[in-house]
């Protein structure tokens, strides 16, 4: 028995769920659930708003709602998805957009002989990186007090005068 190939044209439209045994192709617009044994593929043309449970999906066209399958998912350049994926193998090639959440199942951690035990290694130092002199900073002037007024002597009683006589005498000769 050969592999067959359901295909929703471009201008078919339908609403409910979907439930078969071979591949199927989306040019259209399907609204409802898709439950596959094979692939689902979604061509650029075409509109999902589905829960999906398929062996594998290729999404180039838009996907709107949750894929889980038991093999991979593959979004194209082209495809547009928001949702979460749930399978082993996820695939979203440069170019598509994607909103949601992926998992790919249980991540197990290979288990080490319990003879062994892990090496540490101190991560490699970075490399010094050089940096110009720091210019000197010049040291700020000291401050200059003003000078400090002359006291000024008491005038006298007399004139009020505040002026000093100065007695000149002449040398006599011999």
């Amino acid at each position: 028995m050969a592999d067959t190939n359901t295909i929703i044209g471009e201008s078919i439209l339908i609403k409910g769920n979907l439930e078969g045994d071979e591949d199927l192709t989306i040019q259209g617009r399907v609204e409802g659930s898709i439950n596959l044994t094979k692939t689902l593929i979604i061509e650029p043309g075409g509109i999902t708003k589905a829960d999906v449970s398929v062996a594998n999906a290729i999404v180039s066209g838009v996907m709107v709602g949750n894929i889980s399958a038991t093999d991979s998912v593959e979004l194209t350049e082209s495809g547009r998805m928001l949702g979460d994926i749930q399978a082993p193998r996820v695939i979203i090639n440069e170019g598509a957009l994607f909103k949601g959440q992926v998992d790919m199942g249980d991540l197990e951690m290979p288990r080490m002989p319990s003879s062994s035990k892990p090496v540490y290694r101190p991560a490699p130092r970075p490399e010094p990186v050089s940096r110009p002199a720091p210019r000197p900073v010049p040291k700020p002037e000291p401050k200059k007090e003003p000078p400090k007024p002359v006291a000024k002597p008491a005038p006298t009683k007399k004139g009020g005068s505040t002026k000093k006589k100065v007695v000149v005498r002449k040398k006599t000769r011999r």
